[in-house]
């Protein structure tokens, strides 16, 4: 019997969704759900493992959970061919994770690359929440709860998928075949993998305030990409430039197509050219931003229209994902069950155990 081919995977609601968010991942998500290659894909809104680190602000988590929704039908996800939810509306996801959190020891979380990278970013280190701490756990148990056999992540999520795995493989050792184990989908494009913030920093971050928004005005985006960091060696025009670490050319490598340098930038047949020219001198950095101007509105204009148009009629979204939250929670329901006989935790649906202590005992009479 051939594998069904599930994908899972979602954002945290701290804010409105970026560029990165969108090469990353949710560009991908709208190939992916529009290819009919997968069976069933879940995009949920993760606002519980949001609190992990926000818990003193919860109001900022709730007020983005609609943000997030809006995103996401703006770039394209549709509800009748993906389900959206929302974590926290799961609980089956928070009984997964108690149980998962057997099957590894904290030295292990210890020697996760991204949590620790995420400790140094929050200043976690003296006094890291427990629910912070444990969120590979959490992810764990998301995957696992939706039989999911692909996971669309940037690469920095790479540590925390290996971690899934190595917690279905020991539940299934321990256990036997109970849980699916994911396979992780990177960006095709190197670019995507992980777009730089607009200041040059290794991560576009809603916290550093170094990102363009897919809801940002076409005014912000033009400020945004002409205040955008490049070369700073790259003083006069005359001067060679250099293109490694140039936040600008990264960015093109991203978003760029052949299509429009002929729309935009007609001097030019590539964007081979137009490094090469920057390389040797005589081209400035703002004909470039210019240009990759051009390229973003095109890219975002039709993402913030449909948005406004979703905006319309909040109430509509808030049933969409009541609705994704019904599907989803009986996808996590069916698992959860799986994962309690395995355990031998299922006792009022063991019938067989039942009978069996009835004769033992009744022997003892």
């Amino acid at each position: 019997m051939k594998k069904e081919k599930i994908i899972l995977t979602g954002d945290r609601p701290t804010g409105r969704l970026h560029i990165g968010h969108y090469v990353g991942s949710l560009k991908g998500r709208v190939e992916l759900q529009n290819a009919d290659d997968y069976s069933k894909m879940f995009v949920f809104i993760a606002d519980s493992q949001a609190l992990t680190d926000n818990i003193d602000n919860p109001e900022k988590v709730r007020q983005n959970v609609i943000e997030v929704a809006l995103d996401y039908l703006a770039c394209g996800l549709d509800p009748e061919k993906a389900t959206i939810f929302i974590q926290s509306q799961i609980p089956e996801l928070c009984e997964l994770t108690f149980y998962y959190m057997d099957l590894v020891s904290v030295s292990r979380l210890q020697r996760n690359p991204t949590v620790k990278t995420e400790i140094q970013m929050r200043n976690f280190e003296a006094s890291i929440p427990v629910g912070f701490f444990t969120y590979p756990i959490s992810q764990a148990a998301d995957i696992t709860a939706f039989r999911a056999t692909t996971v669309p992540v940037g690469e920095d999520q790479e540590p925390m998928l290996e971690q899934a795995r190595e917690i279905v493989r020991r539940f299934n050792h321990i256990y036997g075949e109970t849980l699916v184990e994911p396979e992780i989908l990177l960006p095709q494009n190197a670019a995507c993998l992980r777009l730089p913030g607009t200041d040059g920093k290794a991560k576009m971050s809603k916290s550093l305030g170094n990102c363009i928004y897919l809801s940002d005005t076409a005014d912000e985006v033009q400020k945004k990409v002409m205040s955008m960091y490049t070369d700073p060696g790259h003083i006069r025009v005359q001067d060679p430039g250099k293109i490694e670490g140039n936040t600008v050319f990264t960015y093109l490598d991203a978003f760029s197509r052949p299509e429009h340098f002929e729309r935009y930038l007609p001097d030019y047949p590539n964007l081979a050219e137009l490094k090469a020219h920057y390389q040797r001198g005589g081209l400035g950095d703002v004909k470039v931003k210019r240009f990759l101007n051009a390229i973003m509105q095109e890219t975002l204009e039709p993402i913030r229209n449909r948005r406004k148009e979703f905006e319309k009629d909040i109430p509509a979204i808030y049933e969409m994902l009541r609705k994704g939250c019904e599907v989803a929670r009986a996808a996590a329901a069916d698992t959860l069950s799986d994962v309690k006989k395995a355990m031998k935790i299922n006792y009022f649906d063991d019938k067989e155990l039942i009978e069996e202590q009835a004769r033992r005992f009744a022997a003892n009479q």
